[in-house]
């Protein structure tokens, strides 16, 4: 039963990547072109999951029913199940104390931020093989391998093949009841910020953070392994680097910067690893100065640097309006399925463009110029998972959150000594050392940094394969 419960997870783990191609190509064959994703293509990966807990909640039984397993080690409740289960029943009492909370709401809500929390909750229950870990690292770089040379490539392809695929022909737009657009473009240029497979570019972004960490603790192994293996590492090293830039995604960057920190403080003697940051860091900045100079439209984006700024701060006026909360669904991608769909432009751009879609909301700066029948009912969308949590479940919850996050990553940092990797015997022989819980830590905190700016968790790909790899780091029946 492990094995097989196992294996379906590495194919949920493979698949994810692929989510919003597959339902997109698949809306589109069977609906034809210009309907949103169906939702019972879209449910396929939930759908998997639900086998993934039933076989991990017959493993809990049987074990117990054999007695191999002491009912105590599985359903002892430490301080990580206690913010999960705080949290989710502050999550639903507010549904029944705040009136202008839907149905609708409270499902997406509970969707986004629960679902990937209750499998954690389960899977943590069950022991997983050091084969699985391996093999998962593995499934997961090649997948990224694919992922990320297919989104550089989209850089050039024409807007008629995103069509025959299925996805919108406006680019940079989400339309609620329309396509998925196959492309952001940075405002005011013609520049397209890379997405591949998935739904967004920051959604790519800040999945492409798993396989890096991936990837940066293997090379930093690459000294145990052959030529050809160290240069295949490189090769996927850059392609990946290449892809997560074109994402133009900021929040991402700075993860996968803070990633690269942790690790060179691991690997490299003290003082080299200072001079070192010290010199990436000056000359970081200094393009960063040119980059913004020479093209402001690329690097600054004004609108959606402010939008980073206003939003967080409105998100905060919200939690101050409502410290218990406004509810499941009240923020966030939930709130953005539920609400109009808005786009908010520069001032002095010309919005005349949006008259092709006369239900769009259009805002030039604070001022709204289509519709002009309606006052636009927009999404509150905080900038950050964070804050999106505060304005759903309150102070409490928003403090129950950031100390969530905050032990799973100290937890992580115990067990991520690289020096204290497990060996695991491949076919020819060889052993090879891979450091589960190092790369575990890097990635999770490079996804919990980018939250800081982003709805860092809102992709099923990031939120399902980080939480599936913590619960594996975190298997309280492995020690049995």
């Amino acid at each position: 039963m492990q094995r097989f419960r196992e294996q379906l997870t590495l194919v949920l783990i493979a698949l994810l990547p692929f989510h919003a191609l597959l339902v997109t190509v698949g809306t589109k064959f069977l609906l034809g072109p210009g309907h949103a994703p169906m939702p019972a293509l879209a449910i396929w990966k939930e759908i998997l999951l639900g086998p993934i807990l039933l076989f991990s909640s017959g493993e809990i039984f049987m074990r117990v029913k054999s007695e191999k397993l002491k009912v105590k080690n599985i359903f002892l409740i430490d301080l990580i199940d206690v913010f999960i289960l705080i949290l989710i029943g502050i999550g639903i009492t507010l549904f029944f104390y705040r009136p202008w909370m839907t149905t609708t709401g409270l499902v997406l809500g509970f969707k986004y931020d629960f679902i990937p929390l209750i499998a954690f909750l389960v899977l943590r229950r069950v022991q997983w093989s050091d084969q699985f870990r391996a093999r998962a690292e593995g499934a997961l770089l090649w997948v990224a391998g694919i992922v990320a040379l297919y989104g550089i490539l989209t850089v050039f392809a024409p807007k008629g093949y995103f069509r025959l695929l299925g996805y919108s022909d406006a680019h940079s737009l989400y339309l609620p009841n329309g396509p998925l657009a196959a492309f952001q473009q940075i405002s005011g240029s013609a520049i397209r910020r890379v997405q591949s497979t998935f739904s967004g570019p920051n959604q790519f972004g800040i999945w492409l953070l798993i396989p890096l960490s991936i990837l940066a603790t293997r090379i930093f192994q690459s000294k145990k392994f052959k030529k050809h293996e160290s240069r295949i590492l490189m090769m996927f090293g850059v392609c990946l680097i290449v892809a997560l830039m074109l994402t133009f995604s900021r929040s991402a960057w700075i993860g996968a910067f803070v990633i690269a920190a942790v690790v060179g403080s691991k690997h490299l003697p003290r003082r080299v690893f200072r001079d070192a940051l010290i010199g990436i860091v000056s000359i970081l900045a200094i393009a960063g100065v040119a980059a913004s100079l020479i093209a402001p439209s690329v690097f600054l984006r004004a609108t959606s640097t402010r939008e980073h700024i206003v939003r967080p701060l409105k998100a905060i006026h919200e939690m101050i309006r409502y410290p218990l909360g406004m509810g499941l669904g009240a923020a966030g991608p939930a709130a953005n399925r539920t609400h109009e769909p808005c786009v908010f432009l520069e001032p002095g751009n010309d919005p005349s463009w949006a008259k092709n879609a006369p239900t769009l909301c259009v805002f030039v700066g604070q001022t709204q110029v289509q519709p002009a029948n309606h006052h636009c009912d927009c999404a509150l969308l905080p900038e950050s998972w964070y804050l999106q949590v505060g304005v759903e479940m309150g102070v409490l919850g928003f403090l129950l959150y950031i100390c969530l996050v905050g032990v799973v990553l100290s937890r992580l940092a115990v067990k991520s000594d690289p020096s204290s990797g497990s060996g695991l015997k491949v076919k020819n022989g060889e052993t090879r050392t891979f450091h589960f819980s190092f790369f575990t830590f890097l990635f999770f905190l490079g996804i919990s940094i980018a939250a800081l700016f982003l709805h860092a968790w809102e992709d099923a790909a990031v939120a399902y394969t980080a939480w599936v790899f913590v619960a594996s780091n975190f298997s309280k029946s492995s020690s049995v």
